[in-house]
């Protein structure tokens, strides 16, 4: 599913028009960027917890020259962790 998908389904279960829908979901992910980007995580009990990640600077090898090492910079990734809810859905299909 995509995003337009998914907006379309989102106005369709709240009968809402799409732009309504599509404004929702915007504003869903603009606040839960600006959250993690603060270090704060967002929290939808049941479904999942995203937040930001450190990943630690380290030695890895150039593909295009495997004898290569070379040094990978740290950087701040995006995580989501599933919630309870969430697994056991998925875990009786």
């Amino acid at each position: 599913m995509n995003k337009a998908e998914l907006i379309q389904k989102i106005a369709e279960k709240l009968n809402t028009t799409a732009k309504q829908a599509e404004e929702m979901f915007d504003a869903f992910m603009d606040i839960t960027t600006e959250t993690i980007k603060s270090g704060n995580e967002v929290t939808l009990t049941g479904f999942g917890t995203f937040m930001a990640k450190e990943r630690s600077a380290r030695t890895g090898v150039n593909p295009q020259n495997p004898s290569q090492k070379i040094q990978i910079a740290a950087v701040r990734v995006p995580k989501f962790k599933a919630g309870k809810s969430l697994k056991d859905a998925l875990k009786k299909t």
